[in-house]
């Protein structure tokens, strides 16, 4: 009793911390949760035979249902597509009769259009409705065991595609004719021809989820690791404009403009043109995405297209899956020499796991950006390789054999408790490992 009384209080004083903070309308907020929540009690009410009469039915008809990532666009594309994978390949899914239903888990939705297109491919129900049933089917679950087979979610490796699955498997998800004439139009509006090759640049920075604090009060800072500056990539989208590519810098709410005179760079982040339908046509229509590994790079992931990573971290989840992506990850500095962290040296330094900003900063790990000319490298390497002129040497070969087999043996020493790679088809940026050889130990 005397635990339970110190949780809720700590529950309560948190409460106060955030009045605190944000003031009057953070009260506003609580209050209308407070009468959403007194209003729902009817509902509870209803729920409880429901799912009673569920639970009853299930050796004949199994109904299943889930929460849908849908604050942030990387969980919402790529969990979601991945539930259709394994549904086509018959992975997690019941071997009885059964219907899945989903609910969208957050009252912000990160993007309509994602939403409206994935409505079109799986049943979502209202929240107040499908959350309540959930609730009240864990709540009995507490005195009755068998609720976890009305679960959908029991993908244990989220959104890594574990069993290669987008490479054997077509895109769920496409546009119906009007939204094809107006991606179309919007393009051609704009000033790009019909038969233009363009390339989405997605560069994470701090300005999307610093504006998220007002829908849950969260501090993002955490995320601060992954950040990248848009200003790198200026050499590398100029390059790509020079072999005849469109550059579109993605974003909502970015911190700084993508600065070059170059027409065909495009800082779409920052225009009127930006829409949540042209942040899912770019995505889905884009020839190659450069990405920093940020949630946007997930769209064309869901919709086949080949990701150019920079600056990709932490390194033992670099999106091994896929044949067509290459990767860099950030320089590794240690802060009390100065000098840098082999592969191996990563690994040994308790950061090859790390999601949050301090880790590396109590592990002596200072972060470095891939250099303009890095960055550039890779992209005219993913051009040539997807034109068919890309010169492989026995060179490259070695040099990644011989990085892919230690990245697996470490992977292998870190015993994660679930699975974070499937068969790694991968290639690291090969000038990159040409010049840094030693790096590879």
């Amino acid at each position: 009793m005397a635990e339970l009384n110190k949780i809720n209080l700590l529950k309560l004083n948190k409460h106060f911390i955030q009045i605190r903070k944000g003031g009057v309308k953070v009260i506003i907020k609580k209050l209308r949760s407070l009468i959403y929540l007194i209003l729902q009690i009817p509902i509870y009410l209803i729920s409880i035979p429901t799912v009673i009469i569920i639970r009853l039915v299930r050796p004949w008809f199994l109904i299943r249902w889930g929460a849908l990532y849908s604050s942030r666009i990387g969980h919402f594309a790529k969990e979601t597509e991945l539930y259709c994978c394994e549904r086509d390949a018959k992975i997690n899914i019941p071997s009885q009769r059964y219907i899945d239903f989903f609910y969208l888990g957050k009252k912000y939705v990160c993007n309509r259009q994602l939403e409206k297109m994935w409505r079109r491919r799986i049943i979502i129900l209202p929240t107040w409705l499908l959350a309540l049933l959930c609730k009240v089917n864990r709540l009995i679950s507490i005195f009755v065991a068998g609720g976890n087979n009305h679960e959908i979610w029991d993908r244990v490796s989220q959104d890594r595609d574990v069993h290669n699955l987008l490479e054997r498997f077509e895109p769920h998800l496409n546009f119906t004719d009007d939204e094809e004439t107006k991606g179309k139009k919007i393009l051609t509006e704009f000033g790009i021809p019909e038969s233009a090759k363009f390339v989405c640049l997605i560069v994470r920075d701090s300005g999307y989820l610093d504006k998220h604090k007002k829908y849950n009060l969260r501090d993002w800072n955490y995320h601060n690791y992954r950040d990248g500056d848009i200003d790198k990539y200026v050499l590398a989208a100029e390059e790509l404009a020079r072999r005849g590519y469109y550059i579109f810098r993605m974003g909502i709410n970015v911190l700084k403009p993508l600065k070059s005179s170059n027409p065909k760079v495009i800082d779409y982040a920052n225009l009127k043109i930006r829409s949540d339908f042209m942040d899912i046509y770019l995505g889905a229509k884009c020839r190659f995405c450069i990405s920093t590994s940020a949630g946007f790079d997930e769209i064309p992931i869901i919709f086949r297209k080949p990701i150019a990573y920079t600056g990709h971290v932490p390194i033992a989840f670099i999106e091994t899956h896929n044949k067509r992506t290459l990767i860099l990850t950030k320089h590794h500095i240690n802060k009390r020499n100065q000098k840098e962290l082999t592969v191996s040296d990563i690994f040994s330094s308790n950061v090859a796991v790390s999601f949050y900003t301090n880790e590396f900063k109590k592990n002596g790990v200072e972060l470095e950006e891939n250099s303009p000319e890095e960055i550039r490298d890779i992209v005219i390497e993913m051009d040539e390789r997807l034109n068919g002129n890309w010169k492989e040497t026995g060179e490259d070969l070695l040099l990644q054999k011989k990085f892919w087999s230690i990245f697996e043996d470490r992977i292998k020493r870190l015993n994660l408790k679930v699975p974070i790679h499937g068969k790694i088809k991968a290639r690291f940026g090969a000038k990159f490992l040409r010049e840094n050889q030693n790096w590879i130990r």
